[in-house]
């Protein structure tokens, strides 16, 4: 039976980005088995303003949102307060999606280095040890993190360089400012099949259909995985059968082959799961970033 009132989405970030564009699409799709669903972009400080309205909200199922990487696992370290506590504030409805993240090199600079694998590039770094740097969209960011513990595992070193956000970041490293950086693969894609920029490996656990022949750094480094990723969350003390609905509802929706299609072209991988199994990867991937946030060094005050 479809809901009477219409169910609030918050997404904490700005309208058009990739959580936007997805919330969006499931938002259709689950029209007849839950009603009305309206999205509400509350951007602004990292996801805060926005994960912090989700936590806050009543707990009767009318009000969702989206929790991500950033809100959910990597915040909580890099950030000197919190307004809500990502570990005790929400419930997890379903996992979204996963988009693996993709180290990559200037095209040309790589040529020039010879660099052609992953151990090509570990060979050059402890050959020439203060020679590399790597770009990112700032400090504490997914692209910072990714590269401190591909660092720690390959035991080189290599100078972070934070810029302003992704774009300028991938700009820097299409002129040559920097030598490599680990970006997102939706961001990426483009300049690696225009041959801009060249795909040493991607950083999921597996390869990725989107980018076949590419190795995941987990064949170099047992184990290593840091992908993006988002889900559905609903406030603390929600109640069982509420979330059951919602995750049905979800879960159906992620399956269908229009969303795989459409998620497929933004290099989107559909995750649906159970509310236990979300729970329990956002708590291994908060303990996960505990390490690494740390291991940077980068604070938000």
């Amino acid at each position: 039976m479809a809901q009477e009132a219409p169910i609030r989405l918050i997404v904490p970030y700005a309208p058009g980005g990739p959580l936007d564009v997805t919330a969006r699409a499931l938002a259709e799709r689950v029209r007849e088995s839950l009603g009305t669903v309206i999205i509400d972009n509350k951007g602004g400080a990292g996801g805060n303003i926005g994960a912090d309205a989700i936590a806050k909200a009543a707990p009767d199922g009318l009000t969702i949102g989206i929790a991500a990487t950033a809100t959910h696992a990597v915040n909580p370290w890099l950030y000197a307060r919190m307004p809500y506590d990502a570990a005790k504030d929400f419930a997890g409805i379903t996992q979204m999606v996963r988009v693996p993240n993709v180290l990559v090199m200037n095209a040309d600079k790589a040529a020039q280095l010879k660099i052609n694998t992953v151990a090509d590039l570990i060979a050059y770094a402890k050959a020439n040890p203060a020679k590399l740097n790597y770009g990112s969209g700032g400090n504490g960011s997914a692209g910072h993190l990714a590269g401190e513990m591909f660092k720690q595992r390959a035991g080189i070193f290599a100078l972070h360089i934070p810029y302003r956000g992704g774009n300028p970041a991938q700009l820097a490293l299409l002129s040559g400012e920097v030598d490599f950086n680990i970006d997102n693969l939706s961001t990426a894609a483009p300049n690696i099949r225009a041959g801009k920029l060249k795909a040493l490996a991607v950083t999921s656990l597996h390869e990725s259909p989107a980018l076949p022949g590419v190795p995941p750094l987990s064949n170099t480094f047992k184990g290593f995985a840091i992908d993006t990723w988002w889900g559905l969350v609903a406030p603390a003390g929600t109640p069982k059968p509420v979330i059951a609905k919602l995750n049905k509802a979800f879960v159906a929706a992620l399956n269908a082959p229009e969303t795989k299609t459409r998620f497929g072209a933004l290099l989107a991988e559909p995750v649906p799961t159970t509310p236990e199994q979300f729970d329990a990867f956002m708590a291994s991937e908060r303990a996960k970033y505990q390490q690494l946030v740390k291991a940077s060094g980068a604070k938000v005050d």
